[in-house]
């Protein structure tokens, strides 16, 4: 693994990158992670996807990992906001394309990596050649059950309530079936922190536009999506919300998306107990495309 440094365009944030080399590689693909955690998470299913003929890319995310500074602290956006996560992840994208030019570009997002990557899908569809979302939800449907800007609740929301129904005492059951996944989870500094207050307000507040069939219907209809969840993630209402974010690409006109939603898995599908059978199925979506 390499490190590189990228200064965000937005406010001028140093982004700690991730470069996972490989050699001729047929495509690049980005992996963007979600909330509260970090890039490096990421290493077991970069070293896969290298093995594989891939050169992977990653970065933390503004106020995540070794992405932050005074004026964004751990935990938030920084006066850029929700928008500016966007944004850093549409650049790292244009710095991965230019630096292996030539091969296909994928997007992986998972989570809040997920959310952003339904965002650059709205207007930069044409700079990839799939996008999938794993962890993903309909973000104007979940939105509808958040608290009220401003309120207490609002200023008090985090992620405990994820972890309703699940036995255990971790308070992070909800990411895997996997006790030592979540042990690991639980022992990094880097994860499991809390959030400003304004930040999951500014990532639902923003969502109608993912909704929305006539901004869909802007995406190229030759990019390919897949999208992967766990039945019992909490965000996936069972299967209904991912479903629902499928179902709105193919009335949209994409031609090219699947879905695929595993029966008793949780959020963090890629380090599941069947994880080798989800790496094995982006790996295979991911050959069939570049």
């Amino acid at each position: 693994m390499e490190r590189t440094q990228l200064v965000s365009a937005v406010d001028g944030l140093t982004l700690q990158a991730y470069r996972w080399p490989a050699e001729n590689p047929k495509a690049t693909v980005q992996l963007a992670h979600g909330l509260a955690e970090h890039a490096q998470r990421y290493d077991r299913l970069a070293r896969t996807l290298v093995a594989a003929g891939y050169d992977v890319w990653a970065h933390d995310h503004r106020g995540h990992g070794a992405s932050m500074n005074d004026a964004v602290p751990h935990g938030g956006f920084g006066d850029a906001g929700w928008g500016g996560l966007i944004a850093d992840v549409i650049q790292v994208s244009g710095v991965v394309a230019g630096a292996v030019p030539g091969v296909p570009h994928f997007l992986v997002g998972h989570s809040m990596g997920s959310f952003a990557s339904q965002f650059v899908l709205l207007d930069h569809s044409t700079d990839y050649a799939g996008v999938a979302l794993s962890g993903t939800t309909a973000l104007d449907i979940a939105a509808a059950a958040m608290p009220e800007p401003g309120s207490a609740a609002a200023e008090n929301a985090n992620l405990d309530a994820y972890n309703a129904g699940f036995e255990g005492d971790t308070g992070y059951e909800w990411l895997s079936r996997d006790a030592e996944e979540v042990a690991k989870y639980v022992a990094d500094p880097l994860c499991g922190f809390d959030v400003q207050p304004d930040l999951l307000p500014s990532i639902f507040g923003a969502s109608g536009p993912t909704g929305d069939p006539d901004v869909l219907s802007g995406i190229s209809p030759d990019v390919a999506i897949l999208v992967v969840s766990g039945e019992d993630d909490p965000l996936a209402g069972k299967g209904y919300m991912p479903t629902t974010v499928a179902d709105r690409y193919r009335s949209a006109g994409v031609k090219d998306v699947e879905l695929e939603i595993y029966p008793g898995a949780r959020h963090e599908i890629f380090n599941e107990t069947n994880r080798d059978e989800v790496t094995k199925r982006l790996m295979s979506w991911l050959d069939a495309r570049a």
